[in-house]
């Protein structure tokens, strides 16, 4: 299942673009956060079980490297898709792309760390581990 990606529908709406109806760069980052969250999330990891374990927990993206290629326009229909890559210690790795049908906009690889609320770094727990590489990412080695 290396290969599992998980799609999410977004339509763009006036308060995503510029004057031009252009989509503005910073909002193609909260359409890979919410792709993120739907991909956790179709993997049975939920921010707010998260936030109620015995220790909390919440991820933080640490690094992300992004690359826009065409631009979206308003009321354009795309698919946000999010591929696990690995997942390891405190991290995983993921890679994520926006497509207006067949045209790819804007690609990103993510690396999110699982910490504290203290935002000490945690290891991901068994349970979530076992999760995400049952949905395609590598499992630690």
């Amino acid at each position: 299942m290396s290969d599992k990606v998980f799609t999410l529908p977004i339509r763009i709406y006036y308060e995503d673009t510029d004057f031009s109806g252009v989509v503005y760069h910073a909002a193609y980052l909260k359409f890979f956060e919410r792709g993120r969250t739907e991909a956790l999330r179709e993997c049975g990891v939920h921010h707010s079980e998260l936030l109620a374990r015995e220790e909390p927990l919440a991820f933080a993206v640490k690094k992300m490297t992004t690359e826009w290629l065409v631009p979206a326009k308003i009321d354009d229909m795309l698919e946000v898709r999010t591929r696990f890559v690995s997942a390891k210690g405190a991290r995983m790795i993921l890679a994520q792309e926006i497509w207006r049908e067949e045209t790819l906009l804007a690609r990103a690889e993510v690396e999110a760390a699982c910490m504290s609320l203290e935002g000490k770094p945690r290891r991901l727990p068994a349970d979530i581990a076992t999760n995400l590489t049952q949905k395609g990412a590598k499992p630690s080695s």
